[in-house]
């Protein structure tokens, strides 16, 4: 009768619980803008360089973005399993995180092992595109926007050009080598009229100038990541033993 008068027939039954998502299981998805926004700089700053060197060089960036995309949209396992209590989603999150991170010291790895080839490959693709100057449009065009931007000319130097035999023959150069654009700059070249200075040493400096901005940036996401890692962890823990994790 008194539960009646009370307006209760027994025990109330607890109402679901609502996790927020920890700080640490948004942060992927700023270092999934992170990267996104470094790869997407890189294109721009070395659009001409890529193309005018390897595909693979080429490839860098959009590798870059790709990764920064999946860690964006794996984020979310993190927190809806956060919100929702779902140990499930929660655990995917965790061990996608993982996988991710585990993949990055790998390519960091194999970048310093293989950090000796970068020179190779980037003559190999400047002397590759400097052949087919005058016959492939994009490349010519990348190829003068790049010797304009880094006051550059050939490959090791502006004497490159003399194995060319269209060059060769009327001793000229191509007019994006020289330091005033006039009507015979190109012709008969000096070094008080063109850049004497091959283009690989000027992306090579560079790209040794902005590495230390690029591995600052890398160690922030990957710490970032471990500290994910460990308070998914955390948050797994919790929602196991059904008490509630901030």
């Amino acid at each position: 009768m008194l539960d009646l008068i009370s307006g209760s027939e027994g025990p109330v039954p607890p109402t679901p619980r609502c996790v927020p998502p920890p700080p640490a299981v948004s942060c992927p998805q700023v270092c999934g803008v992170a990267l996104v926004a470094i790869g997407i700089y890189a294109h721009l700053a070395l659009n001409q360089a890529l193309v005018a060197g390897s595909g693979s060089a080429a490839s860098s960036p959009v590798a870059i973005m790709v990764v920064g995309i999946i860690i964006f949209f794996v984020s979310f396992f993190g927190c809806c399993g956060a919100w929702k209590e779902s140990y499930c989603m929660v655990t995917t999150f965790a061990v996608l995180l993982s996988i991710i991170f585990l993949v990055e010291i790998a390519a960091a790895i194999a970048g310093y092992v293989f950090k000796d080839k970068v020179r190779s490959v980037l003559e190999e693709g400047l002397w590759d595109t400097m052949s087919k100057y005058g016959e492939d449009v994009p490349l010519t065009e990348a190829v003068d926007k790049l010797q304009e931007d880094f006051h550059c000319c050939g490959s090791n130097n502006y004497t490159d050009w003399a194995t060319l035999e269209r060059f060769r023959a009327n001793n000229t150069v191509p007019r994006s080598c020289c330091r005033v654009n006039t009507t015979n700059c190109n012709v008969n070249p000096t070094a008080s009229t063109i850049y004497v200075e091959g283009c690989q040493k000027g992306i090579e400096a560079w790209m040794k100038k902005n590495i230390l901005i690029v591995a600052a940036v890398a160690l922030g996401i990957a710490f970032f990541e471990i500290l994910g890692v460990i308070f998914t962890c955390c948050l797994m823990k919790g929602i196991r033993s059904g008490y509630e994790v901030m």
